[in-house]
C-alpha cells in the first residue's frame, strides 16, 4: 500500500513513481537516504520502472546487500549491463566489498550510468537495518547528479527507545533534545525529517526532496503517518508518502506475474 499525503490526508495510489513526484522525470537519478526500509523502497522503484519499460540501474554510494538474482551484476561490464538491463528490466550492481555486499562504482562507470538517459536509483546511506538515523560527519554520500532526494523513515521506531532504533543515537537525542533512553514520539521523525543536520543533510539544492515514512502496516501506524506529515507540511515540506510494501510482491518490488522484458 502506498499513500500519498494531500488535501490534509494520507490518500491511497498504485504507484510509488507517481507518488515520489518522478513520473515526469524521463531519467531521473534518486538517492534514497535514512533508514528503515531504503532497499524497499529502492526495490519497488525498479519493479515500477521494469513494469513500465523504462528499465532502471540500482547502485549505492555505501554499500547494498548482494542478492542472487539475475539482475545483480557484480562486475564493471557495459556488455552485460546492458543485456540484463534488456532481459531483466532492472541490474542492480557495485562492487563486492566482503561480506556478501557491494560498495560503490568506480565514478566514470557511474557517470556512464547515468548518461543512458533511464532512471539511475542510488542508496546513499546505511543504517544497520535500524528504522531511524541521524547521520554522521561524513553521511550521506549523496552524488552530485541527484535530482530526487527520498529520505526514509521507519514507523516502528514510534513508542520505543531512541537507543533501540536510531543508528548513531546520540547525535538524534542531541538533536531532539533527549535522553538516547526516552521514547520516539511521531514528531520526532518530523524533527528528523526537516532538519539540515539529519534529513535534509547533503541534499542538494537543485534537488526534490520527499520524505517517505515506510511500514505504515496498521491503522495506528497510518496515524502516526498521517501526524509526521500534517508537522511537515507546515514546514514546507509538500512530498510525503506513507508506504507498507505487501509481502505477495516479488525481488522485483511488484505482484508475480507482472514482469515485463525490455525491448
Amino acid at each position: 500500500m502506498i499513500y500519498i499525503y494531500q488535501d490534509n490526508q494520507l490518500c491511497e495510489t498504485d504507484s510509488l513513481i507517481e507518488a515520489a513526484g518522478l513520473a515526469e522525470w524521463n531519467h531521473p537519478v534518486v538517492s534514497a537516504v535514512g533508514a528503515g526500509g531504503k532497499t524497499s523502497v529502492l526495490r519497488r522503484l525498479a519493479g515500477e520502472y521494469a513494469e513500465r519499460g523504462s528499465g532502471a540501474v540500482v547502485t549505492t554510494t555505501t554499500h547494498i546487500r548482494e542478492e542472487l538474482q539475475p539482475w545483480f551484476l557484480t562486475e564493471i561490464s557495459k556488455e552485460k549491463l546492458l543485456g540484463i538491463l534488456k532481459n531483466q528490466g532492472q541490474v542492480w550492481t557495485g562492487i563486492p566489498c566482503g561480506n556478501g555486499r557491494l560498495g560503490r562504482l568506480p565514478e566514470e562507470y557511474f557517470l556512464w550510468i547515468c548518461g543512458l538517459g533511464i532512471p539511475v536509483l542510488t542508496e546513499a546511506d546505511g543504517a544497520r537495518m535500524l528504522p531511524l538515523k541521524c547521520p554522521g560527519e561524513r553521511e550521506p554520500v549523496i552524488p552530485g547528479q541527484t535530482t530526487h532526494v527520498l529520505s526514509v523513515y521507519g514507523l516502528d521506531a514510534v513508542g520505543k527507545q531512541i537507543a533501540e532504533v536510531c543508528f548513531r543515537p546520540e547525535l538524534a537525542a542531541e538533536l531532539l533534545n533527549k535522553d538516547i533512553t526516552e521514547p520516539v514520539a511521531a514528531e520526532d521523525i518530523a524533527r528528523l525529517a526537516v532538519s539540515e543536520k539529519a534529513g535534509k543533510k547533503g541534499c542538494p539544492g537543485h534537488a526534490a526532496y520527499t520524505v517517505i515514512l515506510n511500514k505504515a502496516d496498521d491503522e495506528p501506524r497510518r496515524k502516526y503517518a498521517a501526524e509526521i506529515a500534517s508537522i511537515l507540511a507546515e514546514h514546507g515540506i509538500s512530498r510525503i508518502v506513507a508506504a507498507s510494501f505487501r509481502p505477495a510482491e516479488d525481488a522485483r518490488g511488484i505482484p508475480r506475474g507482472t514482469g515485463r522484458q525490455i525491448l
